[in-house]
């Protein structure tokens, strides 16, 4: 079955579109949330690495959000710590699903360079004055920290390019899920 990665920009929709599929969604960032809570393991490489940054366990939030700002170097060293441990709970969504198409909502896909077969990219468009009014709105958001994370994003461009299928999100549900169920189609036939 096919493993579909979705790519866009910070704030594009890509968690909400992965749900609209139906598949079994991996979402990454709920993935390190957990292991940020359960797993001593991670915390106790975190704080080896970070002694002045991650000090308790479960490992708060606010921490790392300190660490970053801290040094934007931070979150390639941090990614480096934590990437193995959502690598072994990939491996084990992918086989609890091996026989059905899956979605792959994981920040960063391309630049972490996963290789996985018959992986098929769907890159999510959506206006930039769009994405920034939705995450204005978001209780969390942190300009610091979206400058960051955009600083270890490939192009857009590059996304694109790399993508199957374009989907364009202007926050419209029924414009995107027309367009969802055409790709369905397609990629079902394959």
């Amino acid at each position: 079955m096919n493993r579909i990665g979705i790519l866009g920009d910070i704030g594009s929709g890509k968690t909400f579109i992965s749900q609209s599929f139906g598949y079994p969604v991996f979402n990454a960032d709920k993935e390190i949330i957990k292991i940020y809570n359960n797993n001593r393991n991670c915390f106790k490489k975190l704080n080896k690495n970070f002694p002045n940054h991650i000090t308790k366990f479960p490992i708060d939030k606010t921490e790392i959000i300190n660490l970053i700002l801290d040094d934007y170097n931070n979150l390639k060293k941090m990614g480096k710590v934590v990437h193995p441990f959502v690598n072994k709970e990939l491996k084990k969504f992918l086989k609890e699903n091996k026989n059905k198409n899956v979605i792959l909502d994981i920040p960063l896909l391309l630049e972490n360079k996963i290789k996985l077969k018959r992986l098929i990219f769907i890159f999510i468009n959506a206006k930039k004055a769009d994405i920034l009014k939705k995450l204005k709105k978001r209780t969390n958001f942190n300009l610091k920290i979206y400058k960051i994370m955009k600083k270890h994003q490939l192009p857009l461009t590059y996304k694109r390019h790399k993508s199957h299928y374009i989907v364009r999100n202007d926050f419209n549900n029924k414009a995107f899920l027309k367009q969802i169920k055409y790709i369905k189609k397609r990629i079902n036939v394959k």
